[in-house]
């Protein structure tokens, strides 16, 4: 195989062509899927606050349980510092990629012209879902803007983005303040960032999926799960409970009800969780200098991937990290505070009820 050609020569691409499409709005992108049901009727539920009648400008075709054979010989893509163990292999085309999920043997053709995804989609919908947004992210980074790990929720004249590191809370950050009346939700873990008067945030249509500790933490999210598991959970020491993976998808329309959802907003503050289970001193925010903090816009950036094709044709680099200076030059101007001390979501809270009634 030598071109997203030969690829697409192997595969069935009836199926998906013969589905009734369904198109998706973020912003300024537009998508449009093909894909066969059942597995239609799953990301159309899903997907529900992004829908949208106008025809999508990306095209993604969906082609459950195909596969090449015979397989090419997968490269092993690089993590990024601190992640372990194979998730995704890549093969390089002359004019498009291939990659592969290790575990699941999902597989992806990416190129300027053909967007698939074949295999076992209908086992892995997860998978699929963040394919999809990832057209999203794709089509922001060609156009200039950054990408952040970071969730982000905004009442449409302040939007709050929430950065740090894995399991630093972020997600149960983002769903207190979304218990403050008038907030929307923006993103869970992707946001893209563009610089200007004002900056501006580009959420992408991810559920959050969240741990029990979070579910816990909240009386609005306690009938996720049953009473018998919130007993054994809260039997738990704090920190086991804090590790625990046991992820659960939370469908904001269904817990918080209709029009609690708006991806693109005005971008005006930023939080980096930098504070410690174990740590003694109080919570506290105080405003931090990113040019002089290379440890919380660490936090910050995220790199794009092996799915990103820059607008020029190469793919992202095996191993690349993202460069600091469009990051400083898109988040110029924004009150960025570190959270530091203990875990303390209440005091949290009530800084986000503070900042937004500002």
């Amino acid at each position: 195989m030598r071109c997203a050609a030969d690829v697409i020569a192997r595969l069935d691409l009836a199926p998906a062509e013969a589905a009734d499409p369904f198109h998706l709005t973020v912003g300024p992108v537009s998508l449009r899927v093909l894909c066969p049901d059942p597995l239609r009727g799953e990301l159309v539920a899903y997907f529900d606050e992004a829908l949208s009648d106008t025809p999508g400008d990306i095209v993604i075709r969906l082609l459950p349980g195909q596969r090449l054979d015979p397989e090419p010989d997968w490269t092993p893509w690089l993590r990024e510092p601190g992640k372990t163990g194979r998730k995704d292999a890549v093969v390089d085309l002359d004019d498009a990629r291939l990659v592969k999920k290790v575990r699941s043997g999902v597989t992806f053709l990416q190129s300027p012209d053909a967007v698939l995804a074949f295999g076992p989609l209908a086992e892995n919908v997860s998978t699929v879902i963040n394919f999809i947004n990832t057209q999203v992210l794709n089509a922001g980074l060609r156009e200039g803007w950054q990408l952040c790990h970071a969730a982000a929720v905004t009442d449409g004249r302040r939007t709050l983005a929430i950065s740090g590191l894995s399991g630093g809370g972020k997600s149960t950050t983002v769903l207190r303040m979304m218990d403050i009346a008038g907030k929307r939700f923006v993103s869970n873990d992707r946001l893209l960032v563009r610089g200007g008067d004002p900056v501006q945030a580009l959420g992408i249509p991810k559920h959050p999926r969240i741990n029990p500790g979070t579910i816990l933490g909240n009386p609005r999210l306690a009938p996720m799960l049953s009473p018998q598991r919130r007993a054994e959970l809260a039997a738990l020491p704090p920190g086991e409970l804090w590790a625990l993976e046991e992820k659960h998808d939370l469908m904001i329309g269904q817990v918080y009800g209709p029009g609690r959802v708006q991806y693109a907003a005005p971008l005006t503050d930023f939080w980096v969780l930098n504070w410690r289970h174990d740590s003694a001193e109080p919570t506290r925010l105080a405003d931090a200098d990113l040019s002089r903090r290379p440890d919380l816009l660490g936090a910050i950036m995220k790199s794009p991937g092996p799915f990103y094709q820059h607008p020029g044709g190469r793919f992202e680099p095996n191993g690349a990290r993202p460069d600091p200076a469009p990051f400083l030059s898109a988040l110029a101007g924004l009150r960025v505070r570190e959270v530091s001390g203990k875990i303390d979501f209440d005091v949290l809270a009530d800084h986000g009820r503070r900042l937004f009634d500002g």
